[in-house]
């Protein structure tokens, strides 16, 4: 048990030293003990038969169990290492005991002497890249290969070595702290990771320190905070720093590796800083007709903080233009707009001081007693003089005028003057725009207003004119004003009825019935309101057949005086009012009312007005009426279909299907293109339809008296006048009653395609016959050479 103790002290104690020796020196230790042999006889009988001696010397505070081999990482040398030695107490020493072994690593990375036991490790091992190998061990008969006792099961542990340093895996930092804060803000935290044993040793035992970055800031040596340590740090003197911090192993002894890492600071913003002017006094000038709203000029105040703390609102807080000009702020630029808030006049006030502040928006209550938040400035504004438009009396105008008014009377004055220092004439006129009848005239110099039309109130109450002031001077200095003229009342138009001027009466109406209610209008409008007046004329006040009586309405009723009205003795009656109005002078008029007599139902409804009705035999209904009136109606319709059909008795002369030629014939302005030319009109619209085929029927008038037929006629010897042949002819047919009573109309074939001669037609010539000359037959071809020649020994013999 000696050995035991002595290992399991050293372990206590010396524990990376004694593994060292005993993997260096595994003679020395392996061989005197045996320990191979307990370690598989141990495993082939299980830890639960072990002495209760054993059991007591076992110490679990190191948990170190003999079924386990260790071995250092990145040991190297000439020679495989040797990790330890298997044996078990079967073996009589004959060397017919065989060692096998399996598992992890083995045959690869650990090789066992099968006669001796020795593990040997034959590569470089990395802990961090395997902690520990299982592995199986078995001895089995060399001969037969029959396994002596079961596999034992063994652990060979890797043991670490300070080979890793720390590193920082989520570097480089970024963080940031506000800028004053006190020492020992918290800033941020940095972790370091260190790939050796943590539960080994001091390998993986880390200290923080900061290389880079003092006085600013400090680390916490085990925990790796950052914190401040200097105060009133200021943003606008150094926004950014960058420190370094280093972790060390070894628990920061010498000979531990060390890493290091980079963290960005950056100071935040906080509001320490007030707004500051960048002079004391500012100066502006503007015209004086500025239009309100309209920025003047511009200042600021300057911040050296950023963002939110930089904002500042501007203010008037006194100054003799505190009510006249206001200041905003911009929320881009941070400026303040000085901007007109009421009118200036060079005038009446030509400069103004104006003090204002600056103060910021947002404060930081814990620098409230660094001082104000504020500055203020002096702004002086000069008012330049411009030339401004005419200036009217007043923004509007009301004007009155009756209807009645004469032409070129005055109805009222406007006026206006320039309100500068060099003041100009003003020459008024009417924007015709709003005048297009040019109803209104106006003076020029003086601003009078006059009539230049006649008014009339029950056509347009109100006209609304707009009167235009310009300078003498400077004519494109104008100015507007809009003039209202409201049309007063005149008694101009007399009453007259509202409705008809008819009435009826029924014959069986009673005394003293009202008949018809008159109900009157008049066009004028009184400020009293209507008031008419009506009577009859002086011939009509004593008529015994019907009177008036006024309402209070300001209608009038018509009433009888007496009753049994017939329409026999008289139909109509005419009864004349005279309606007058209370207007001074009152205006009056004559309105007739025709009163019909009618024959009445019970109820008093009018059935039929009519004398003629009246006559009627009783009992004849009205439809026997409608068949008399159809009759009558029957009888006209055949009357004008007789006429008719006499007449179309009247046959024409010539029977032809369609209508006479003659009313055919269109008259056309242009001549054509002559007969070959047939786009212009239909030429068959001038030939007979009947006469193409040769044969055209007529029929002949018998005249009323008989007169001997007409002598044959001789025949003309040849050199006969011409002229006076056709007008013996002629003669003859004018004085023959045989003759048809209408013109013939000769039609000329188609004279066809191809001929030489141009138109025979005189209709357009100015000159006779007898004035022509025909020689020009002779150059028409061999057709007209006959006709030449007869016409030339005319001419000649006329000529002799």
């Amino acid at each position: 048990m000696m050995p035991e103790r002595l290992t399991e002290m050293l372990m206590d104690t010396w524990a990376p030293l004694v593994i060292l020796w005993i993997t260096a020196f595994p003679s020395m230790y392996m061989a005197p003990v045996n320990h191979s042999q307990v370690l598989l006889s141990r495993s082939s009988r299980g830890l639960n038969e072990l002495s209760e001696e054993q059991r007591i010397l076992n110490r679990s505070k190191r948990g170190w169990v003999w079924n386990q081999m260790f071995v250092l990482e990145e040991f190297s040398g000439p020679e495989p290492i040797l990790v330890g030695r298997l044996h078990t107490d079967l073996d009589p020493g004959i060397s017919k005991i065989k060692y096998i072994l399996s598992g992890d690593g083995a045959g690869t990375i650990f090789v066992i002497n099968d006669k001796t036991g020795d593990i040997h490790a034959m590569k470089r091992l990395d802990r961090e890249e395997k902690a520990e190998y299982t592995l199986t061990a078995q001895a089995v008969d060399r001969d037969t290969n029959k396994p002596l006792e079961p596999p034992s099961e063994f652990i060979i542990k890797v043991q670490d070595i300070n080979d890793n340093p720390p590193e920082f895996v989520d570097g480089p930092y970024h963080a940031t702290v506000p800028e004053m804060s006190i020492v020992g803000t918290y800033v941020t935290k940095v972790t370091a990771t260190d790939a050796d044993d943590p539960v080994y040793g001091n390998s993986a035992k880390l200290v923080y320190s900061i290389l880079e970055g003092q006085p600013y800031f400090s680390v916490e040596p085990h925990t790796a905070i950052i914190k401040t340590a200097l105060s009133n740090m200021d943003r606008e003197a150094k926004e950014e720093y960058t420190v370094v911090i280093q972790a060390k192993d070894m628990g920061g002894h010498m000979g531990g590796l060390s890493g290091t890492t980079t963290v960005t600071i950056t100071l935040t913003d906080v509001n320490d800083n007030p707004p500051k002017f960048a002079q004391n006094l500012y100066h502006f000038s503007v015209l004086e007709d500025i239009a309100i709203g309209e920025p003047i000029g511009k200042v600021k105040a300057n911040d050296l903080d950023i963002g939110e703390n930089a904002k500042s609102s501007y203010d008037i807080i006194e100054g003799d233009g505190v009510d006249i000009f206001e200041i905003t702020s911009d929320s881009q630029t941070q400026e303040g707009i000085i901007r007109l808030r009421k009118p200036l006049d060079f005038e009446t006030k030509r400069s103004y001081t104006l003090k204002i502040e600056a103060t910021n928006v947002h404060i930081d209550p814990r620098f409230i007693g660094v001082g104000p938040f504020k500055d203020t400035a002096t702004v002086k504004i000069v008012v330049e003089d411009a030339d401004e438009p005419p200036v009217f009396s007043s923004p509007t105008y009301l004007l009155e005028v009756h209807e009645n008014a004469a032409i070129n009377s005055v109805i009222g004055q406007v006026s206006a003057h320039d309100p500068d220092i060099s003041s100009s004439s003003i020459r008024f006129s009417i924007d015709r725009n709003t005048d297009l009848e040019r109803q209104f005239n106006i003076n020029t110099q003086d601003g009078r207003i006059t009539l230049a039309t006649p008014l009339d109130r029950e056509t347009s109450t109100w006209h609304n004119i707009t009167i235009v002031a310009t300078e003498d001077r400077n004519p494109s200095q104008i100015s507007r004003v809009p003039v209202a003229i409201k049309v007063l009342d005149v008694n101009d138009n007399a009453p007259e009825l509202a409705s008809g001027n008819e009435a009826y009466l029924c014959e069986n109406g009673k005394t003293g019935k009202v008949i018809h209610t008159m109900r009157v209008i008049d066009k004028d409008d009184p400020k009293t309101g209507h008031y008419f007046v009506y009577h009859l004329p002086p011939e009509m006040v004593n008529n015994p057949n019907f009177t008036i009586e006024k309402n209070q309405d300001n209608t009038l009723n018509i009433l009888t005086k007496r009753n049994g009205f017939s329409r026999q003795k008289q139909e109509v009656y005419f009864l004349p009012i005279i309606i007058s109005d209370s207007g001074n002078p009152p205006m009056s008029s004559t309105s007739t009312l025709t009163i019909k007599v009618c024959g009445c139902s019970s109820d008093g409804i009018a059935q039929s007005c009519s004398a003629e009705a009246y006559v009627l035999p009783i009992g004849l209904s009205m439809g026997a009426l409608i068949a008399i009136l159809a009759c009558i109606i029957l009888l006209l319709v055949i009357v004008v279909l007789f006429v008719t059909l006499r007449r179309h008795k009247n046959e024409p002369l010539i029977i032809k299907d369609d209508e006479d030629v003659r009313e055919n014939i269109i008259r056309y302005d242009d001549e054509g293109g002559g007969e070959e030319d047939t786009e212009a009109f239909d030429i068959a619209t001038l030939q007979n339809p009947d006469g193409i085929n040769g044969f055209l029927p007529r029929k002949d008038i018998k005249p009323d008296l008989q007169f001997m037929p007409r002598q044959g006629l001789a025949p003309v010897p040849n050199g006969v006048d011409v002229d006076e042949f056709i007008s013996v002819r002629l003669h003859e047919a004018d004085n023959d009653p045989t003759a048809p009573p209408y013109d013939s109309i000769q039609i000329y074939g188609y004279e066809g395609r191809g001929s030489m001669a141009g138109s025979l037609s005189s209709l357009e010539s100015s000159t006779s016959d007898s004035d022509q000359n025909f020689d020009y037959l002779s150059e028409w071809g061999p057709r007209f050479k006959r006709l030449g020649e007869l016409y030339s020994v005319g001419e000649s013999d006329k000529e002799t």
